[in-house]
């Protein structure tokens, strides 16, 4: 079994990341709007921060509370918005109850959105136009090719189907000519589903929801969903029971987490060749 660490090939991504901004001089600047005190989601940011100071890119926090208005992050989105120095923003998720996601990742310029959460760029990504699209689906599949696993035919079986993850990691396979069966934890016979698929991909956050039984001999196992079980931070996938059966398989944490964070930074330098008409660096 080959554990698919992500840190050596995101390290390499934000090297180069690291080395354009450099070698011509980019000003690139990331605006993150945290709201409320989630501990998870203070922790990623402060993971987001690290290594945009690592690749010399600007860093700036904009904190709200849980008091604070839906109209009062509107109007620093629109800010932001217009600010030549904010290259993109993202908006942490998930949100406290009372704000609309929604309507605030709606409000952020598509060339601005990082996160690629915004209809315009998932618009662009089903239409296999250039745009900016969702960090974690993009590092899944450059870690798939990384690993030189091959996408063409193959059935994938992804279980999880958020905006975020699912839904967008569908759509990227698709375009690699991959076949792709698209389910989530409430599937009924979820089982006969993966036992089918050449590569499995969890994105749910329910611990041991894939279980060695539930892949074939030889299946390729990308685990994306975290979780708490027993207050540590695990994935999806019963790690010890899968490795058994599976020829690759991603650990967790340290296989997609970090490929995530990576083309994150990856985006930011995107974002700034769309603003500033440096080429066509469009995904295909």
């Amino acid at each position: 079994m080959v554990l698919m660490s992500g840190k050596e090939l995101a390290d390499s991504i934000k090297a180069g990341v690291r080395a354009e901004i450099t070698a011509n001089g980019l000003d690139v600047g990331l605006g993150v709007i945290l709201i409320g005190d989630d501990p998870a989601s203070e922790k990623y940011v402060e993971i987001k921060k690290k290594a945009c100071e690592a690749a010399g890119i600007g860093f700036k926090l904009h904190r709200f509370t849980k008091s604070n208005s839906q109209d009062e992050v509107l109007s620093l989105i629109r800010k932001m918005n217009s600010d030549e120095k904010v290259t993109g923003m993202f908006i942490q998720l998930p949100l406290p109850d009372g704000f609309v996601p929604n309507e605030l990742l709606e409000a952020i310029d598509p060339d601005k959105d990082v996160d690629g959460l915004n209809s315009v760029n998932l618009g662009k990504l089903i239409k296999g136009l250039p745009g900016l699209f969702p960090a974690t689906p993009e590092g899944v599949i450059n870690l798939l090719r990384y690993y030189q696993i091959p996408l063409a035919g193959s059935k994938v079986a992804i279980v999880g189907q958020s905006n975020l993850v699912g839904r967008p990691l569908s759509q990227m396979l698709l375009t690699e000519e991959a076949t792709v069966i698209s389910a989530n934890k409430l599937t009924k016979e979820l089982k006969e589903v993966t036992l089918e698929a050449d590569i499995v991909i969890s994105a749910v956050g329910k611990s041991k929801l894939i279980t060695a039984d539930m892949v074939k001999n030889d299946a390729v196992v990308i685990d994306v969903g975290t979780s708490l079980y027993k207050g540590k931070l695990v994935g999806d996938v019963d790690f010890v029971g899968v490795s058994k059966k599976a020829s690759y398989l991603t650990p967790s944490p340290g296989g997609v987490g970090p490929m995530t964070v990576a083309m994150l930074l990856s985006n930011l330098v995107k974002a700034y060749n769309f603003q500033h008409k440096r080429g066509n660096h469009g995904n295909k």
